[in-house]
């Protein structure tokens, strides 16, 4: 169970605490008494990561920051921190816990809960067994020390949140979450949050010719579903929407050009775009964020059974382009680029899609980067690097000169759907902006969306990348704006 978040003035002589320090000297708040404290200004003087005091009736977990110039890196050092303290943490079945800072960076304290309820998360709705560790229980309620305001609470509760709605829909396996129980998974996040969720079914999307969604869905057994989620406040700062499209595709056997060896290891996650951007609608919408944004999931699996699209296929598309087929396992952008038309009809101001897309882009930057390409403004790029640096889901973005389209003709067709080895996340966002007739951002997830291992708070599978630099994209976004 994720922990509740709230804030308290004072901290009982009793209260297991963690105390995040900016300087070798000990808060009165943390009331040790002397022989604790002592022991405790050593172990910090001798540069230990953290200090671990074990009282009576308490538990006092100490933490001294290094001299970051960068509040962002402080910030990232005190969520793995957290990731290394949770297992200790469990071990004394703590009820609560507070956490507080002293002469440390502002936002040190929040960060510190936000890694430790990112690492608190667990899948096990389908273990019959529980293991003996789970007889030990992570804190019920965690309480921010210190001058932390209501909005930041509701801020952090909510964004944490929306991590677990995304890693909770990552995680599901395709037997339990194919395409349309996704769209249900979505509608329940939209009642909770209180976003506007439309599905669209097989019949509509025929209707409207959506041939890239239609093709990739042909080796299917289950229908394609076209998800439209919109939050629209009262009065927004935007005149025009921000439209975000995460690529659906809740299983990729690659089609015909089937994976092979374990590259199909972990494909239930290939639709954690599709997650990031409803956890990033569920932020906006319960923190009633004044910001106009749609959300656009298309949704199918990838499978080479019954009349599966083949290579050399000619696929028109929603916008009426003729698409060359040169791998079905470019799945991806055939049905992204039916959204991004599709997007046109709201007027945008900027779309946004994001996807565990090439294989490119994860040789490139392996788990640690986004790769972020487009031809929008500068100044969005800008933002989502700031936004990025935050949360430290960071951004590296790519060249998108037009000589990469020239890799991606057809002899035969108005463009195929892959180019050749080179360039290959670049390529597909090429293919994407053929599509798109409003200024268009990229960010391509293949390396940091989906993990083998844990990457300390960022949990191996599907860690729900994109829901929290998204999320930070769009409150700045809104300031920035107003």
């Amino acid at each position: 169970m994720k922990p509740e978040i709230s804030s308290i003035s004072q901290i009982s002589p009793a209260q297991s605490v963690v105390c995040i320090l900016g300087k070798e000297e000990l808060p009165g708040w943390l009331k040790l008494n002397k022989t604790e404290t002592e022991y405790a200004i050593k172990q910090i003087k001798a540069k230990e990561e953290y200090v671990i005091i074990n009282s009576y009736f308490k538990v006092t977990y100490i933490i001294r920051t290094k001299n970051n110039s960068d509040y962002y890196k402080t910030w990232e050092e005190l969520r793995k921190t957290a990731f290394n303290l949770r297992k200790l943490i469990r071990a004394e079945n703590l009820s609560e816990l507070a956490i507080g800072a002293y002469e440390a960076p502002e936002g040190s304290a929040e960060a510190f809960a936000e890694g430790l309820i990112l690492s608190f998360y667990s899948f096990d709705k389908y273990k019959t067994k529980k293991e003996a560790a789970d007889k030990k229980n992570y804190p019920s309620r965690l309480l921010l020390y210190g001058d932390i305001d209501d909005l930041k609470i509701r801020w952090l509760t909510t964004l944490t949140d929306a991590v677990y709605i995304s890693r909770d829909l990552i995680n599901e396996p395709v037997n339990h979450l194919n395409a349309p129980a996704l769209a249900d998974e979505i509608k329940k996040a939209g009642e909770t949050a209180g976003f506007r969720v439309d599905i669209m079914t097989k019949g509509k999307i025929e209707a409207l010719k959506m041939g890239g969604l239609l093709a990739v869905n042909k080796g299917s057994v289950d229908p394609p579903v076209f998800c439209i989620l919109e939050w629209k406040p009262e009065k927004p700062v935007n005149a025009n929407p921000v439209v975000l499209i995460g690529k659906g595709i809740v299983y990729d056997t690659g089609g015909l050009n089937i994976k092979t060896g374990d590259y199909m290891d972990n494909m239930k996650a290939d639709m954690a775009g599709a997650a990031a951007v409803t956890g990033v609608l569920f932020t906006a919408a319960k923190t009633n964020m004044p910001v106009h944004v749609i959300g656009l999931v298309p949704a199918t699996d990838n499978r080479p059974g019954g009349n599966a699209y083949t290579q050399g296929d000619i696929i028109t598309m929603f916008n009426k382009m003729n698409v060359e087929i040169g791998n079905t396992d470019a799945e991806g952008r055939m049905i992204l680029a039916d959204a991004i038309s599709y997007a046109s009809k709201y007027t945008p101001e900027i779309i946004i899609s994001i996807a565990t897309l090439t294989g490119s882009a994860a040789m490139t930057f392996g788990f640690q980067a986004l790769a972020a390409m487009g031809n929008a403004d500068e100044k969005y790029f800008r933002l989502l690097k700031e936004s990025g640096d935050e949360v430290y889901e960071r951004t590296a973005q790519l060249p998108f000169w037009e000589e990469y389209g020239e890799l991606i003709k057809s002899d035969i067709a108005d463009i195929r759907n892959v180019g050749g080895r080179e360039a290959g996340a670049i390529t597909a966002g090429k293919f994407l902006e053929n599509f798109a007739e409003y200024p268009l951002i990229h960010l391509d997830i293949a390396g940091p969306g989906s993990l083998k291992k844990d990457d300390y708070y960022r949990l191996k599978d599907g860690p729900g990348t994109g829901v929290r630099l998204l999320s930070v994209f769009l409150k700045k976004y809104t300031e920035g704006v107003k």
